[in-house]
């Protein structure tokens, strides 16, 4: 019987579906980009998974991340642990910790690859300095409207808050889903062969550019 990676297996081959395998991601925010993220990386192969949140999950988290109805109130990171065992018997870590000051080099103490993708500058910028400090690749994934963009820290400058609330901006499922396809094929071509590539996707006119800083 074909095992849960078989189409994987059979494009990419055994040798690379091992290296995908041994990878250690840590994911920052388990939101519209990081649910997501962390389900499509482990339906891939990737099996060393740690994601860091602190919120529950509220009804209009619904129509945007990979949460549902009956998810509604509960811890995103225990949402997410179990609904990835169910689907592909991965056991992630589920860190339901504050990203801070204080606890930031412990949360990301460890980890192989950092894919940022919380949604305010403050912790980004953290996730930035402590990734620098510890020297570890780090991928800003981020979106805006109709605007999202996948870059290597390296050329990554944090962007300013959008005026308001945090969680009330205009953003569109399908634009979210384009975002998190490119940026899993960004961190799939760094492990297995250690390129690093830098991306912009605009929706109206659906569009996949190089980026340009």
């Amino acid at each position: 019987m074909a095992d849960k990676f078989h189409h994987e297996a059979i494009y990419r081959g055994a040798n690379q579906m091992a290296r995908l395998a041994h990878q250690s991601l840590t994911i920052c925010g388990a939101g519209a980009l990081g649910s997501h993220l962390a389900d499509n990386l482990a339906r891939q192969g990737f099996q060393k998974l740690r994601v860091i949140d602190r919120d529950r999950v509220e009804e209009h988290n619904v129509s945007t991340q990979l949460f549902g109805g009956a998810d509604v109130g509960s811890w995103k990171v225990e949402v997410l642990r179990q609904r990835l065992f169910r689907a592909t018997g991965i056991e992630i870590e589920a860190m339901r910790k504050d990203f801070t000051d204080r606890s930031a080099r412990s949360l990301l103490q460890g980890a192989g690859l950092v894919l940022d993708t919380f949604d305010n500058s403050a912790s980004r910028r953290l996730v930035q300095e402590q990734c620098r400090a510890l020297q570890l690749p780090c991928l800003h994934v981020g979106l805006y409207a109709d605007y999202g963009e996948v870059i290597w820290d390296e050329q990554y400058r944090v962007p300013n808050d959008v005026g308001g609330d945090v969680c009330d901006y205009p953003l569109a499922r399908n634009l979210i889903l384009l975002v998190v396809a490119v940026a899993s094929d960004v961190v799939v071509r760094f492990v297995l062969s250690d390129v690093r590539q830098n991306w912009s996707v605009t929706l109206r006119d659906f569009a996949i550019r190089p980026w340009e800083g």
